[in-house]
């Protein structure tokens, strides 16, 4: 299998209340977790096929924690990807190539659906706690800053995870919109969402 890196922009909206428990190992603000994965390629290969400036997504649901599995997943790739990168990126979103955060998604999700190649709609700001991922009418996920329910003053909040497979350091948002419409479908608005930088390879996250 070859050696692969993916170094970008990477978000991470679910149906747990801002914070979500998951995060600290307790269970999923309503049982169930239902999410949208995100990521922005800035820089990145599988073997010798470029995956630079290429977007994926996967919107995700379990009918309990995590861990408990039964999941299942749709991804999403960036419709310019040639078949090569697509094919590269269903493999890392697999976990059949490696990488502890993505072959730990493997293990819990039964089913996926129908891979799809579409135009992703990208925009994150890290330090402003906003960002939005969409594709069409199939899903679409608006972060944007905690809001003091006083004072409607933003909050600022970050989970930082040192042994973590997923993130190190992740800014915490509001999904003010988090919806999906194809064959995974939920709808949570002003849920949980997560921002970081990330750089993930085929041997795990690199701190």
């Amino acid at each position: 299998m070859p050696s692969w890196r993916m170094k970008g922009q990477y978000l991470a909206n679910c149906s747990c209340n801002a914070g979500c428990p998951c995060q600290f190992n307790q269970e999923p603000t309503h049982h169930s977790c239902e999410a949208i994965l995100a990521m922005n390629v800035l820089a990145g290969n599988y073997g010798d096929v470029p995956l630079s400036d290429l977007k994926w997504a996967v919107v995700g649901s379990f009918p309990g924690p995590l861990h408990e599995g039964n999941g299942r997943a749709q991804p999403f790739i960036e419709a310019r990807a040639s078949p090569k990168q697509r094919e590269a990126l269903l493999q890392i979103l697999s976990g059949a190539a490696g990488g502890a955060w993505f072959e730990l998604l493997k293990t819990v999700v039964s089913k996926i659906e129908e891979p799809q190649f579409v135009p992703i709609d990208f925009q994150f700001d890290l330090k402003r706690r906003r960002a939005r991922v969409a594709v069409g009418e199939v899903f679409e996920t608006v972060t944007e800053p905690i809001r003091n329910p006083v004072t409607g003053e933003e909050h600022h909040a970050q989970i930082c995870l040192p042994d973590g497979m997923e993130y190190k350091i992740a800014e915490i948002g509001s999904a003010a919109v988090n919806r999906a419409t194809g064959a995974i479908k939920f709808d949570w608005p002003n849920s949980h969402s997560q921002m970081a930088n990330v750089e993930h390879t085929d041997k795990g996250l690199v701190a």
